[in-house]
């Protein structure tokens, strides 16, 4: 199979991802989820006129000329109004939050007060509505704040639980389940053999998942037999992963005995191999509704390849609107010479030049099996195919890093 354009393989991962059922959850637990219906107001907020200072609820006309003297005849503090009415040459004392009572119409700070028992001097004006947080000032009873494919932010929590929602109607999170498979592979915190190495991969994809907001199933490792590889994806069925991420194949790279062990399940293969560094030998599939990432063997490429192709695919079963790969504008920090045919990205860092923008300078090395660069990037440098040599200084495609 010939080697599949990044833009080609990213739309054919995305082509059969459809969003995913709305299910309710608790308002605390829908940070981040994408909401599945309009949010309309249950209430008016606020419901009644309050005052926003703390000080003595009065008439405009009563302080229009200072000094001004005028009975207490009253409190109102927040959550208890007060029943009386504000007549002429009166006051009532009032907290911020606290229900205008009824005659008063402007609010007199405290520190523009003086009391002597229930006697106030009022000094300084306070004209009409001085204060005053009309009702329905925020919103009102009936009105769309929040509307459907929404991301939810802490602060549009904050606004549903004023809008009186305890319970939200948003898309169910994917189901990621992830499997590494290799006879060389032990699981970190063990004495490799000879010829093993310790597996890591799945951590940093697993990560990348949550902070997606997927729910991950970690299948573990799986040795290099067909037969135990058919489990495992058996595994996945059973726990209704919405996506299957392998990493790693047979000993020999190239995906052979997870291809076959996927095949044997009924496996709808749409591409293997892309024209991509790191990330060559990536492959996608579906089995029935579950879709199937086989990230490559090496650290750096399957991490590269999860940014690229697992995250959008995430968003896009998500809900969301922003499903990336975003690519944004910097200057490149050093020379580099000009493409092959696969695009390139580049584990690089970032710093601020001198004119404010984003300088990326790729690390030397660029070896596939090197985490500690990977760990100290902070982005990706893209190298389009055949691109031709860059100067430093002159303008290049980044691809942030998540946390």
């Amino acid at each position: 199979m010939a080697l599949m354009p990044v833009a080609e393989a990213l739309a054919r991962v995305l082509e059969h991802a459809h969003p995913l059922m709305p299910q309710p959850v608790k308002l605390q637990d829908a940070h981040r989820r994408v909401l599945a219906e309009n949010l309309a107001a249950r209430r008016t907020q606020p419901p009644e006129d309050v005052s926003a200072m703390d000080g003595y609820a009065a008439r405009a006309a009563d302080v229009a000329n200072v000094p001004a003297t005028l009975k207490v005849i009253g409190e109102v503090a927040a959550g208890r109004p007060f029943a009386g009415e504000v007549t002429p040459g009166c006051a009532a004392r009032i907290f911020t939050g606290g229900v205008v009572p009824k005659g008063a119409d402007t609010i007199v700070v405290q520190e523009n007060v003086r009391r002597d028992g229930d006697t106030i001097t009022v000094e300084v004006t306070a004209p009409l509505n001085k204060h005053i947080r009309r009702a329905g000032l925020d919103f009102r009873k009936g009105q769309v704040l929040l509307k459907t494919g929404r991301l939810l932010s802490g602060r549009d929590l904050s606004l549903a639980a004023s809008m009186n929602y305890d319970m939200l109607s948003v898309l169910r999170s994917p189901r990621v389940a992830v499997l590494a498979t290799g006879d060389e592979l032990v699981m970190p915190g063990t004495e490799p053999g000879p010829g093993q190495i310790v597996y890591s991969n799945g951590y940093a994809v697993m990560a990348l998942a949550r902070g997606e907001g997927a729910q991950v199933t970690d299948l573990g490792l799986v040795p290099d037999r067909v037969e135990e590889t058919v489990v495992a994806i058996r595994r996945a069925r059973a726990a209704q992963a919405d996506v299957l991420v392998t990493t790693g194949g047979a000993s020999v790279g190239d995906y052979d005995l997870v291809q076959k062990a996927l095949a044997s399940e009924g496996l709808d293969i749409s591409f293997w191999k892309v024209a991509l560094r790191p990330g060559r030998p990536l492959m996608h599939g579906r089995l029935g509704a579950m879709h199937v990432l086989g990230l490559p063997g090496n650290p750096v490429s399957a991490f590269v390849c999860a940014v690229l192709f697992l995250s959008p695919l995430l968003r896009k079963l998500s809900g969301r609107s922003d499903i990336g790969p975003v690519t944004e504008s910097a200057c490149a920090g050093i020379d580099l010479p000009e493409n092959d045919e696969r695009a390139d990205y580049m584990r690089a860092t970032l710093a601020l030049g001198p004119d404010g923008e984003w300088v990326a300078t790729p690390f030397q090395t660029q070896d596939s099996s090197m985490m500690q660069a990977l760990a100290a990037a902070d982005c990706l440098l893209v190298r389009e195919p055949f691109a031709p040599p860059l100067r430093a200084g002159e303008p290049c495609g980044i691809v942030k890093l998540p946390l």
